[in-house]
């Protein structure tokens, strides 16, 4: 890295190798999440009695979570209609935080980790032992499909 002076005002430049090194560097950062993300999913859709693959299907695998999580599925279309998605999404991403903490059995406390930290409560989720009582319980937002 340079730095160069003018007068007053420092110029930050990169070379073109230390911008490969933080590109690199965030995209191996990026890809090792997504990856712990699909197994995350992929898990969570075992514990459900689901196939895990319908976990990397782009779509289906949001119908799926709907279905585990006993979430209406009209609620898909509220994410398909321009400008209403950008409220629905806040919506339905709570109602399926809920739902999905209230299926394995945790409190709403999870459910709102769920929602803020979905990166590190998801694998939570999937690597504990917490059982899918999912047709023993009465989800608190939807109904069961």
């Amino acid at each position: 890295m340079e730095m160069e002076t003018t007068g007053f005002e420092y110029e930050w430049s990169l070379d073109l190798g230390e911008s490969f090194l933080f590109g690199g560097a965030f995209a191996f950062v990026w890809l090792a999440v997504m990856v712990l993300m699909i197994v995350a999913y992929w898990k969570i859709f075992k514990k459900a009695g689901m196939q895990g693959w319908e976990a990397i299907v782009p779509i289906y695998n949001l119908i799926v979570l709907f279905q585990i999580t006993k979430t209406p599925l009209w609620m898909i279309i509220l994410l398909l209609i321009p400008i209403v998605n950008i409220f629905a999404f806040f919506i339905v991403w709570i109602i399926v935080s809920l739902n999905l903490a209230k299926v394995f059995g945790k409190d709403t406390v999870f459910a709102i980790l769920l929602m803020f930290f979905p990166y590190i409560m998801y694998p939570v989720l999937a690597f504990n032992d917490d059982k899918y009582i999912g047709d023993q319980v009465e989800v608190p937002v939807g109904e069961e499909i």
